[in-house]
């Protein structure tokens, strides 16, 4: 019986779950197209000299650490049911049903909708799964062909890792409908949220922001103690003072309001958190200039310092937020105080109470929802980026199937200088039947043999390398050769470095005085090909090419092998290759010799970059989707939740003689100011950060990205995301409409 009074409220009450259904269809459907991939029956034509497997173990944990952030949400949309759903449970209570009952029928209810939900879900998760298969076999380089297949261990773990969040979530609901008296059930639809000057949030916050601009100023004291020169220019000088002074201005600026308001009760919290948040842009734009300057003028500031503004700056943006969406419906209220033709015209009256009453009490969650926003759209725009700037690099590192380097930076006898022919690596091809196409042993150089003990990781000697080699490798990549006449030298730069750098180099070096003459720069001075990134000495970027004579009594300090092959090296063969190699050539040096020896083929290179960036770029689209899927569910809710409230208040206007249409364009302005205030803040701080990290990352996405296909890329992203608001907001506006509407 309760079975089938279980069933009949579900369909009764259809409506009520319609959000639910949606909400959990999506989840479902992304869970599951996310982790077809890593199925035991799904096995593409992708070749010998690829390994499909190596993305199954990290795909599944970024999928599942994620899909943890949808508990939060079932959560939520069960909170809205119950709420919805508490005056009926109050009126079967006082029928005479026990709560304990209901609670359980409650739970049939939501089980029974979540397993339609489920249902659709692994359906659709059967057409989603095909854009996330056409994005793998993309990156393997593979053509694409539709195969609508249903994998069934993908089917099992989807079903048993909803059934399980629903079944963790209901007995929550159980619990909690026990809790509740029948008195606060019968008029949960009239209760609010406490109002926004009761909640001590915000001035937490301002205590927690003091303290961490004192943090703010002790690394820059730091900077200005161990970096500061007064031969830096003055952007530079500039950089470093205003890092510490602006912070100290914030500190002092907050320590002199908390004691003049506690001798002086009435002093404005407002007037000081619009303070507060002019102040925070000023250290948001000093914390910022950090990494450019930094790049700019070569600074020797370590990594840790640039993650410590990095991290500085997030703190600031998340304070700036939270300021401005505390400051929203105060900031709104001064303005129709002193717009009184505005305030009065027609209904704005009323859609000014409505939208500040609602601000009022949801600034906290406005919040949040407007910094997830925040991330979910960084995360959407960088996904192109990082991806297109790992593909790009790929190219440039893995230029030859077989590559082969040494490191000279732990060796301090010249006798130990490796000069190796590497012949195992000959004969485990022959061994193999693998071809060799063209094959280039070479050494590299030192101008100077005094340059072999400079181990300063900011001068270190750059190399050299003879004409013929130089011209070998060009032709083993298909590239022109050189020439150069006698007693000239030309160099070789890398895809990163920068036309400033490049220029600013040449410039201060047109001639390289060597153990055996002085070279003078040639007419072609330089050459930005891409050739190989295991070729340059390390912590330098260009690479020195000599005329042969010229190398003849130079010292050599390190011996490379680059080989092409006629075919593909399967990918267990070119295990089975590095870990022969790496036993006889190891890695980490041989004791009392320290010489490094490093083998990468194109084959391995190839299959765990594919798998790695396969993985972080789905774990960031999947991230972003859900973040944006949780703060647009919530917005929706938010509004729909307090309909009984709105539907009372708008039919009061529609009693005093205010027409349908009219009422119709306050929802539609009112859900407009709702979605589109955390919104727009969301989107201009993003764009803001998106256009700052992209900046920091300009060399690489000019080297390997290439600016059209960026913005081509972030336009396809846009417009998704916009679709996305767009079916939530109609959604919305239409669900809103038809429950207020019905006031007849």
């Amino acid at each position: 019986m309760y079975i089938k009074l279980a069933y009949r409220n579900a369909k009764r009450s259809a409506k009520d779950y319609l959000i639910y259904i949606v909400t959990m269809t999506i989840c479902v459907m992304l869970f599951y197209a996310f982790l077809s991939v890593t199925s035991n029956y799904y096995h593409p034509a992708i070749g010998t000299e690829y390994e499909f497997t190596l993305i199954n173990g990290g795909m599944k944990l970024a999928v599942c650490a994620i899909t943890l952030l949808i508990l939060f949400l079932i959560r939520y949309v069960n909170n809205y049911i119950l709420r919805r759903k508490q005056k009926e449970f109050a009126i079967q209570s006082v029928m005479g049903m026990e709560q304990k009952t209901i609670a359980w029928i409650f739970f049939a209810e939501t089980f029974f909708m979540g397993a339609i939900a489920v249902i659709i879900g692994i359906f659709l998760g059967i057409f989603c799964s095909q854009f996330i298969t056409g994005m793998l076999l993309s990156a393997y380089g593979q053509s694409y062909k539709l195969s609508w297949t249903l994998f069934p261990d993908t089917v099992f773990f989807t079903v048993c890792f909803f059934s399980c969040s629903l079944f963790i979530v209901g007995l929550w609901n159980v619990r909690t409908i026990q809790k509740i008296k029948i008195i606060d059930m019968l008029y949960a639809d009239q209760q609010n949220d406490p109002h926004i000057k009761k909640s001590r949030y915000m001035p937490i916050i301002t205590i927690l922001y003091t303290i961490f601009l004192v943090l703010v100023i002790a690394v820059g004291i730091s900077n200005l103690y161990f970096y500061h020169d007064p031969r830096f220019p003055l952007p530079v000088h500039i950089m470093i003072w205003g890092n510490i002074l602006a912070p100290t201005a914030g500190f002092f600026f907050n320590i002199i309001w908390y004691i003049t308001h506690h001798i002086q009760k009435k002093q404005n919290f407002q007037r000081y958190i619009l303070t507060a948040a002019l102040l925070s842009l000023l250290n948001i734009g000093f914390a910022a200039s950090v990494p450019v300057i930094w790049k700019t003028y070569y600074l020797s500031n370590t990594a840790g310092t640039l993650n410590k503004y990095f991290t500085f700056l997030m703190i600031e943006i998340i304070f700036l937020i939270c300021c401005i969406i505390y400051s929203a419906s105060n900031l709104l209220t001064e303005w129709k105080e002193k717009n009184l033709k505005q305030k009065y015209q027609k209904c704005n009256l009323f859609f000014f109470g409505q939208i500040i009453s609602k601000l009022n009490t949801t600034s906290k969650t406005m919040t949040l929802i407007c910094l997830t926003f925040v991330l979910s759209v960084f995360l959407f725009a960088a996904v192109p980026a990082l991806s297109g700037w790992a593909f790009g690099y790929l190219k440039v590192r893995s230029l030859y199937d077989i590559q082969i380097n040494t490191c000279y930076t732990q060796v301090y006898k010249e006798a130990d200088l490796p000069q190796d022919n590497y012949d195992l690596v000959t004969a485990f091809l022959d061994k193999e039947g693998i071809q060799i196409d063209s094959d280039c042993i070479f050494n590299l150089y030192l101008p100077r043999k005094s340059d072999f003990h400079n181990r300063i990781k900011l001068d270190f000697p750059i190399a050299a390398i003879s004409l013929s080699d130089y011209n070998t490798l060009r032709k083993m990549l298909g590239y022109q050769p050189i020439s150069l006449n006698e007693g000239e030298f030309t160099t070789h730069w890398k895809t990163v470095a920068t036309e400033t750098e490049r220029n600013q180099f040449l410039d201060s070096h047109t001639t390289v005085s060597t153990d055996q003459e002085t070279l003078t720069l040639a007419k072609n001075a330089f050459y930005t090909d891409a050739i190989s990134q295991t070729i340059y000495n390390s912590y330098t970027d260009v690479l020195y090419v000599f005329p042969d004579n010229t190398c003849k009594n130079l010292l050599a300090v390190m011996r490379n092998r680059y080989i092409q092959i006629k075919t593909t090296i399967p990918y267990q063969k070119a295990c089975s290759l590095e870990t022969a190699f790496i036993k006889e050539y190891p890695e980490e040096p041989k004791k009392d010799t320290g010489v490094q020896y490093f083998i990468r083929t194109s084959t391995t290179q190839i299959n765990h970059f594919i798998a790695d960036n396969f993985i972080l770029q789905a774990t960031m689209i999947y991230s972003a989707v859900v973040l944006m899927i949780i703060c647009l569910t919530i917005l929706s809710l938010q509004q729909l939740l307090d309909i009984s409230h709105y539907k009372y208040r708008f039919g009061v206007l529609y009693k005093l003689g205010v027409e349908q249409q009219e009422i119709e364009h306050l929802i539609l302005k009112q859900l407009a100011i709702w979605f589109g205030l955390p919104i727009t803040i969301a989107i201009l701080v993003s764009a803001v950060i998106i256009i700052y990290f992209f900046e920091i990352i300009s060399a690489q996405i000019f080297a390997y990205v290439g600016i059209k296909t960026l913005l081509k890329q972030i336009g396809i992203i846009s417009s998704i995301l916009f679709l996305l608001l767009l079916c939530y907001f109609t959604s919305t506006w239409f669900l809103f409409k038809k429950a207020i509407t019905e006031i007849e």
